[in-house]
């Protein structure tokens, strides 16, 4: 066991608007180690659990709130990699090596929502979030078919585009089609605005490694695209939003100072940090009050309770 001195120097205030969120007494904690790359947090409060992916393991990890176990949820995961819950509370899952979006159901039944679009097979499907109507939107970079690692070698028959689906109706839109790798997304807390991750500076130097945020336009379109924040030198993966509007976003890849999380206030401007021994790949908002930050980083889950909630927590 390690003991932290109060309060936890891992917690970075930045902007004094930050210490409001920040708890003197409540330190970073490591709540389990033991993948290869943890992804796609997504908390189950009417079971007080965590679901987590293992991506190159190919499974889904659950932790317990109650016990602080973790067990293996589903193997094989088809690679999954971002999940969320639907109005219903069901879970919703981008898989790499099937390459589709799934709903599994209160039964446990699967349901493939989309796995293809005007004919063509899906890249790899990456993020995912449902809006209040029901409507899911993801992302499709296609990281889960550039190698074996975390799905398999495949050819890229559609561009890199964000996609809106309606299950209702079975109709598919593309949303947004001029990212280079569209990763992690997220809406504000009156779902006005949309925040989609760029991490094109993966498999290119001088790609962008920017949030961007976009109107909304009648819950289906997005318009006004522009920059928010760039992540340089490092890259935000996951994000999600507080109740209040802040930006909480994922940080990896450029080093000690930089990889854990990153927290901006609705105006673009930083406020703290995280800071994590390992790049961090996403983050969601739980607990027993849904203010308790989970964070999947490298092979660890970590997790670290704030003065905030999260939006659009089932």
């Amino acid at each position: 066991m390690t003991i932290v001195r109060y309060p936890d120097p891992a917690i970075e205030v930045v902007d004094s608007r930050f210490a409001r969120y920040h708890i003197g007494n409540a330190a970073l904690e490591l709540l389990w180690t033991g993948a290869r790359w943890a992804e796609g947090p997504v908390w189950f409060g009417d079971g007080r659990y965590l679901l987590f992916s293992d991506i190159p393991n190919n499974r889904i990890m659950r932790w317990s709130e109650e016990t602080n176990a973790v067990t293996v949820f589903r193997a094989p995961s088809n690679y999954s990699n971002g999940h969320t819950r639907d109005r219903q509370g069901r879970l919703v899952s981008c898989e790499h090596d099937t390459r589709r979006v799934t709903r599994t159901e209160h039964d446990g039944r699967i349901t493939v929502l989309m796995d293809s679009f005007e004919g063509k097979p899906l890249n790899a499907p990456n993020d995912v979030v449902v809006k209040s109507d029901g409507t899911v939107w993801f992302t499709d970079p296609g990281y889960g078919i550039l190698m074996n690692y975390e799905g398999h070698r495949d050819t890229f028959e559609l561009p890199r585009n964000v996609y809106r689906f309606d299950p209702a109706t079975g109709q598919a839109t593309v949303v947004a089609s001029d990212f280079d790798r569209p990763n992690g997304l997220c809406f504000s807390p009156d779902e006005r605005k949309l925040y989609i991750a760029d991490t094109g500076v993966s498999h290119n130097p001088n790609g962008p490694a920017h949030i961007r945020v976009f109107d909304v336009v009648d819950g289906r379109t997005l318009t006004n695209g522009r920059v928010f924040v760039d992540m340089k030198p490092g890259f935000a993966d996951g994000i999600r939003c507080d109740v209040e509007g802040n930006l909480w976003s994922s940080a990896g890849w450029g080093g000690a100072g930089v990889d854990g999380v990153h927290c901006f206030a609705p105006d673009g401007t930083l406020l703290g940090k995280i800071h994590l021994p390992e790049p961090c790949a996403n983050l969601c908002f739980g607990g027993f009050k849904k203010n308790r930050l989970f964070m999947t980083a490298g092979q660890s889950l970590y997790a670290v309770y704030v003065e905030t909630v999260g939006a659009q927590t089932p």
